[in-house]
């Protein structure tokens, strides 16, 4: 038998194998296309021909090939900081860092994938901040902002659940990283806490001078009534002034020049 007869390949057992590789190819692809796997921290939306079928939890899931799709949507903690500029109630120019912490409700990802889509961020949560930060400060006065700032907090946080609950968004936490003021109000800042300063000390200088003055006067008092009692002592014991006199003598006797005569006074008797 001549090799012209039997040639070394044959050409239908080429065209089957090729056949059986694509085939085995399309069936990789279609398991592959068929298999979805969520994450821990997400939730998958499954949709068929564009309408909601369903919520998938984490883990891994099935879907038919070109008639199903899951999006992901992640439902874990999520934080986004947003510069505000805004005015306060004395028409001052406030720029406001703000940061929310927030999370989509795990039952209700559906809803809110129905009514928003999944650029809620962009179309939802930023616009909501700048609402609620510019009509808040607009309640407060520049300085009050800084006095009150935990109960500026509080009205934020308020209005941003107020508005974000209907959205199956949930609020974990608020905060204002920084309130920012214009020059002059800074420097009018200053001066006032400068004059404050310089107000508070002369007032202090002025009740340590009352107190001063008073003490000074108290001990005259004490100086007055002391000299009052021993007066009064001294009149009524004649006996106690030759004390007092004794006591303070020292020995020598007074006299006074008439002459060559040298009379000698007796003091005990004065």
């Amino acid at each position: 038998m001549s090799d012209a007869a039997n040639p070394p390949f044959n050409p239908k057992i080429i065209k089957r194998l090729i056949a059986l590789a694509v085939l085995f190819f399309l069936v990789i692809v279609v398991i592959n296309m068929s298999i979805i796997v969520i994450d821990p921290g997400e939730r998958g939306i499954l949709l068929q021909l564009g309408t909601i079928e369903g919520i998938y939890e984490s883990g891994v899931h099935f879907k038919i090939p070109l008639i199903q799709n899951v999006v992901t949507i992640d439902v874990r903690t999520q934080k986004i900081q947003d510069p505000v500029d805004a005015a306060s109630k004395d028409l001052q120019s406030i720029h406001t860092l703000v940061a929310l912490n927030y999370h989509i409700d795990p039952l209700q990802i559906d809803q809110l994938y129905k009514n928003v889509g999944p650029n809620y961020e962009e179309r939802i949560i930023h616009p909501a901040l700048q609402e609620s930060v510019k009509a808040t400060t607009a309640q407060f006065t520049a300085e009050e902002l800084i006095t009150k700032r935990p109960e500026v907090r509080e009205s934020i946080k308020a209005k941003l659940i107020d508005r974000l609950s209907s959205y199956h968004l949930i609020i974990d936490d608020f905060s204002i990283v920084d309130f920012n003021f214009s020059d002059e109000f800074n420097a009018a800042i200053e001066s006032k806490q400068t004059a404050v300063q310089t107000a508070l000390k002369a007032e202090n200088d002025l009740k340590r001078i009352q107190i001063e003055a008073q003490q000074q006067i108290e001990t005259a008092k004490a100086d007055a009534e002391s000299i009052r009692i021993q007066g009064e002592a001294l009149k009524q014991n004649q006996g106690l002034v030759q004390l007092k006199f004794v006591e303070k003598w020292n020995g020598v006797l007074p006299y006074y020049m008439m002459g060559d005569a040298t009379p000698i006074i007796s003091l005990m008797n004065q």
